[in-house]
This record gives structure tokens, sequence and C-alpha cells, in this order.
């Protein structure tokens, strides 16, 4: 049976994802923060002591609450430097990914256009994709594919507490509506399903036309 580790696997994208791989069979583990914060590298430490190794791991976490360059302090940047780099960073050096397997990184859109209310997530999820990126050369001699999905605006309660009038905001998209979770996790049901291996160190950009960005 294949097994599948899915960080933040109890809401959202990654309740999605969770409920997508088991669909097909995937012996899924789907955490919450009880079971792993990122912000504390103890908890990090304790999580990867359980779980050596997996074949499918899935790299999400929630960010942090909207703020401009001024108002962010040194306990936030410190706090989110873990969440969203350090902690993943820990959990690639601690559990191995079985050959032929995946690794799907849950990032978001600010990593190619970087958002001034979300100035920390901006730079470490952009600091950690760019680690992603050199990985997946090495992973790639183990046949492990890895995949970046950058979300623009998917109906979630992040996107709903970052928004204000999610239905105006609505209006102003190209498809005149927010992505549903359950798109991102048949996208990754369907990766796995068929064995999708040569697409491997590349970012898809999940947002519906949204952005302005061409690569």
């Amino acid at each position: 049976m294949t097994n599948a580790i899915v960080l933040g696997g109890s809401r959202g994208m990654g309740k999605a994802i969770s409920d997508a791989l088991s669909s097909i069979g995937c012996s899924v583990t789907a955490t919450s923060k009880k079971d792993i914060d990122t912000s504390d590298l103890d908890s990090v430490r304790e999580f990867v002591k359980s779980n050596p190794e997996t074949d499918i791991l899935v790299l999400n976490t929630g960010g942090p609450k909207a703020k401009q360059f001024s108002e962010v302090t040194e306990e936030d940047w410190k706090r989110y430097h873990n969440q969203l780099f350090l902690g993943f960073c820990m959990i690639l050096q601690n559990i191995k990914i079985n050959h032929g397997g995946y690794i799907f990184l849950i990032s978001s859109s600010v990593i190619k256009e970087p958002n001034s209310k979300l100035v920390i997530s901006s730079a470490y999820r952009a600091a950690f994709s760019e680690v992603f990126k050199i990985l997946s050369k090495d992973y790639a001699k183990y046949n492990v594919s890895c995949i970046n999905i950058a979300p623009g605006p998917i109906n979630t309660d992040r996107t709903r507490e970052l928004i204000a009038n999610v239905e105006e905001y609505k209006e102003s998209l190209p498809m005149k509506r927010l992505g549903e979770p359950e798109e991102i996790g048949n996208f990754v049901k369907a990766i796995v399903e068929n064995n999708i291996k040569y697409l491997s160190g590349v970012t898809i950009n999940f947002d519906g036309a949204n952005s302005n960005y061409i690569f």
C-alpha cells in the first residue's frame, strides 16, 4: 500500500488532498497542528522520529496574518522562519521518500507576485521554493517527483481571513469565483494515480488565470 503524509491535512487544501489520496487507496497520515507544528522545531523533531519514511509527502501549512513590513515584529520573523522554511527543511532532511515517490509543496502565488500585506509569507515561501527546486534534481535520481503547487485565491478559511468582502472579490477574478480545495486535491490525485513522473522541479500556478506572470 502507498503511504502518504499530508501536513495540515485536517482542513482546507490539505484535507482535500488527504481525501483525494485516500480515495485511490493510499494510507494517509493527515496531520493537524497537534500532530506537528512546523513553527516549533521540537515538534518537528518528534514527528520525524515517528515518521521516518513515506511514499508521498505533502508539505502544507498556513501563513501569517496580513501585515505591512513596518508592523512585523521580531517574533513574527522567528516564528514564520520556522513554520514556512526551517521546519520544512528539517522534514526533508529526516523523512526518507521512498523510490518512485512524490513530494508536493503547497506554497502560494506570492512566490511569484509578492504581496506587500503578506511580506513574511512572500519572503519565506519564496525562499523554501528555491530550496525545493534545488533538491528536485537530487530526488530525481531516485525517481521521486517534486511538484510545487502555488495556489491563488482558493475557497478556504485562510482566504476569508485575508479578504474582507469575498463576494465582491470574486467579481474581480477572471473566472468570477474562487478555486475549490477539491480541485487541488483532484490534481494531486491525478498525478499519483496516473504515475506521472516526468513532471518534476516545476511550479504549477493554480490561480484561475488571475496572475500576470508567464512562468
